[in-house]
């Protein structure tokens, strides 16, 4: 169901170029309880209310509805999402999906006022396969927890992380995967590889992508962004949630867990910094 969100402030800390500024959230949770549209809410009710922005915010049920939005908007974000990014190949919402990222595409090569728009998990895994930069795949075993994502030499230079130390820590809930880049796809893009996975010598597993610039409008996050570490405390505490991850994953995990939701230099830093970075550098020039 397409929801309609209106924010507006009176105070400003910085000098925007104009006050009213679109925005877009694609649904992609289908249905499914989640954190994710909680955490992109409050990241835009409260941006707007730091900056004395007025946020015109509309958020798309795009896999049970096929609902996408049209071009009007000045910003785009795609959310993450449960299920597999391959079984939907084919179907109404995912051509749906597709072809407003090709209209969207086509305007950014055309049109002087550029429309950017961040793509996180299961969006991110959808773009990767639309583009063919690497191979999309189930994990063998499921990924649960918080993380380091270290950057490459490209991710060294990219604006969006340039609040963030180096590895920064992500939320991880992923049972799929982006691998194996394809470079010859990437240079004919102009794509690049920004972040992977931690290394893991006594793995033989090949390290995950965990975020691509597609291109100068397009940024891609395999992870979660948006999670912010109150709520994910909040939500683990849940004596269901809490139980499942301690019999999946073991005691011990489950207290590491909390102990990194507590620091403020891991997902408390990620959650106040990657996405009110990318607003920064839409709505203020970087």
């Amino acid at each position: 169901m397409m929801q309609k969100i209106h924010i507006s402030y009176l105070c400003t800390m910085k000098q925007a170029i104009k006050q009213h500024w679109k925005v877009a959230v694609l649904d992609m949770y289908e249905g499914v309880p989640n954190e994710g549209m909680r955490c992109i809410r409050e990241i835009l009710r409260n941006y707007g209310a730091a900056h004395g922005l007025q946020l015109e915010v509309q958020e798309y049920e795009v896999r049970q509805q096929q609902l996408v939005p049209d071009l009007s908007y000045d910003i785009y974000l795609s959310t993450g999402g449960p299920g597999s990014p391959l079984e939907s190949e084919g179907s109404r919402w995912e051509e749906a999906y597709f072809g407003f990222v090709q209209a969207l595409l086509e305007w950014n090569e055309r049109e002087a006022a550029k429309k950017p728009m961040l793509f996180i998990c299961h969006s991110f895994q959808l773009m990767c396969r639309y583009f063919g930069l690497g191979t999309v795949c189930e994990r063998k075993s499921p990924a649960f927890g918080v993380f380091p994502v270290h950057r490459t030499g490209e991710g060294q230079a990219e604006d969006t992380f340039r609040y963030l130390p180096d590895p920064f820590y992500i939320v991880d809930s992923r049972q799929w995967q982006v691998i194996a880049p394809q470079p010859e796809r990437l240079e004919a893009l102009g794509a690049e590889v920004l972040a992977i996975e931690k290394e893991r010598p006594h793995v033989p597993l090949e390290r995950a992508v965990m975020a691509i610039r597609f291109n100068e409008h397009f940024l891609g996050a395999q992870f979660h962004p948006e999670a912010d570490a109150a709520g994910m405390h909040k939500y683990l505490q849940q004596e269901e949630k809490k139980h499942h991850v301690i019999s999946r994953y073991g005691e011990e995990k489950y207290t590491s867990i909390l102990e990194q939701l507590a620091d403020p230099e891991k997902i408390m830093l990620t959650h106040q910094q990657f996405i009110p970075t990318f607003l920064d550098d839409v709505i203020f020039g970087s």
